[in-house]
C-alpha cells in the first residue's frame, strides 16, 4: 500500500526536515464528506453538488474503505437510466461504485504522492490505517504543502 523511496526516507531523518512536516498525513483531509453503498445515485448527486465535491469514499457501518463514487460514475448511470428509459430513483451507488480502489500511506513523503498522482492519473487517494478511512489527499493538498514548502531549496 504505501511505498516510501530511498530519499524520501532520508529526508525524514534528516535534523533539518524534522521541523518541516513532509508527510502525507501533514497535508491530507480529515473531515471527509463519505457515502454509504446504500445510498441513492440521486442523494450522492445531491451532496457533490452542495459540497462542490467530484468525488468521495464509500464506507461501510465500521468506517472500512470499500469504494469510491464520482461524478463520472453518477454521469454514466444517468446516461444508461436514460437509454435504457429506466427509473433512476431507486438506483443505489453500491453497484456504481468503484471497487478497485488504490490507496497511499499517511506516511508517505509528499513528493512521492506527487509523483504517485502523476503516474496514477488521480485526482485523489483515501488514505486507510487499521482497515479504517482515516483521511484523502487530493491534488490540490499537495499543491498546498508546496506552496507552504517554497523556501526550501528544491523550489529555486
Amino acid at each position: 500500500m504505501g511505498i516510501k523511496s530511498f530519499q524520501g526516507a532520508r529526508r525524514q531523518q534528516g535534523n533539518s526536515a524534522e521541523s518541516t512536516p513532509l508527510k502525507v498525513s501533514d497535508y491530507m483531509t480529515r473531515n471527509l464528506i463519505t457515502f454509504t453503498p446504500d445510498q441513492t445515485i440521486e442523494s450522492v448527486m445531491e451532496a457533490l453538488i452542495k459540497n462542490r465535491i467530484s468525488g468521495g469514499p464509500v464506507v461501510n457501518e465500521n468506517n472500512e474503505l470499500i469504494g469510491v463514487i464520482s461524478e463520472g460514475d453518477c454521469i454514466k448511470q444517468i446516461s444508461e437510466s436514460r437509454y435504457y428509459n429506466l427509473p433512476m430513483q431507486d438506483k443505489t451507488i453500491e453497484k456504481h461504485m468503484a471497487k478497485n480502489i488504490e490507496t497511499i500511506d499517511g506516511n508517505m513523503n509528499i513528493f512521492d504522492a506527487a509523483n504517485k498522482f502523476l503516474n496514477a492519473k488521480r485526482r485523489r487517494f483515501p488514505i486507510v490505517e487499521n482497515g479504517k478511512l482515516v483521511g484523502q489527499i487530493s491534488q490540490k493538498d499537495v499543491l498546498k504543502a508546496a506552496m507552504e514548502l517554497k523556501g526550501q531549496n528544491w523550489w529555486k
